[in-house]
């Protein structure tokens, strides 16, 4: 399947090792804004077509499917051009910045009947699938303890004057969107939509926010979540039942699962992790292009839009 890449920075720089895994995955176009920043990465990845139109690219017959890691508020606009245009849409989360963006585009995938899936990578691995089958071990579960805090290494130049792409909340930034998603979007995969959810952030001046924490409540039960870009934390997550604890060694990209239970036994729910976790978001992705679905069984529209109302 040959895809078009837009976005020429780490993250994709990452998914095409790990796609490239895949004996199915070629890439057949490269968009950028710049041409000479295209053809740099075109040629570090040994791809002919570069386009700095997107239509144009789309409209080339070069490419089936489209990889999206662009700035998330060109997201949306991005997707439905795509779909418009007969492509099969992978979007880097968050897939978009607002609920009525979110409606756009799984209205645009069910119109044009192209598969859209946002590439929330950690919630189609093995081992997160292996949880999802054992969660009631534990027990009634009562609690979800999920975090993502990493100091960023852009949040130094901030301090120094310099405001990077990272802190911009124009460009839909900011660490609630590009870490606190990796929290919410499997506490929605494990326990659907809360019944109410409280909000703390601290912003910084340019409005983007620095960090924050959530409690989504449910019926008998509870998930916090926090998530940081100015602080680090190297504690596990974990999931709290009156049986036992699961304790998540990362939660955007677990690996390694354990039971403890109240008894003082453990069981290990880690499945060996044959390739990059990315892979497992660009297989999935492509099972369902494969099938014609719209949506991936897992990474589902209603999933997809239910964390962007958390988001939002």
């Amino acid at each position: 399947m040959k895809f078009g890449i837009i976005g020429t920075n780490w993250i994709t720089d990452r998914f095409i090792k790990a796609a490239k895994q895949h004996p199915e995955f070629a890439i057949g176009a490269i968009y950028s804004r710049k041409m000479e920043t295209g053809r740099a990465f075109a040629e570090k990845n040994e791809v002919e077509n570069v386009y700095t139109d997107m239509e144009a690219m789309f409209t080339s017959g070069d490419i089936e499917a489209v990889y999206i890691a662009s700035p998330n508020a060109l997201h949306a606009q991005q997707s439905i051009l795509a779909m418009e245009h007969g492509i099969h849409v992978l979007c880097e989360k968050p897939a978009v910045t607002s609920i009525e963006e979110m409606d756009k585009v799984i209205e645009a995938s069910r119109t044009h009947g192209m598969t859209y899936m946002e590439a929330m990578k950690s919630t189609v691995t093995p081992s997160f699938l292996s949880l999802k089958k054992n969660l009631d071990k534990i027990g009634p579960i009562r609690r979800f303890v999920f975090h993502y805090n990493q100091y960023s290494s852009r949040y130094d130049n901030y301090k120094n004057g310099i405001i990077e792409n990272a802190f911009k909340p124009e460009l839909g930034n900011g660490a609630k969107m590009d870490l606190g998603v990796y929290c919410i979007a499997p506490v929605v995969h494990l326990a659907g939509a809360p019944e109410e959810a409280i909000k703390n952030n601290y912003l910084l001046s340019t409005g983007a926010d620095g960090q924050g924490s959530m409690i989504l409540n449910y019926n008998g039960m509870e998930a916090v979540v926090m998530y940081s870009k100015i602080s680090d934390s190297f504690m596990p997550s974990e999931i709290q039942g009156e049986n036992g604890v699961i304790e998540i060694d990362r939660i955007s990209d677990p690996k390694h699962i354990t039971i403890k239970y109240r008894d003082g036994g453990t069981e290990d729910l880690s499945v060996a992790h044959e390739f990059d976790t990315m892979y497992y978001e660009l297989a999935e992705f492509m099972e369902c292009v494969k099938h014609k679905q719209v949506e991936s069984s897992i990474n589902t529209h209603a999933i997809s839009r239910e964390v962007t109302k958390l988001l939002t």
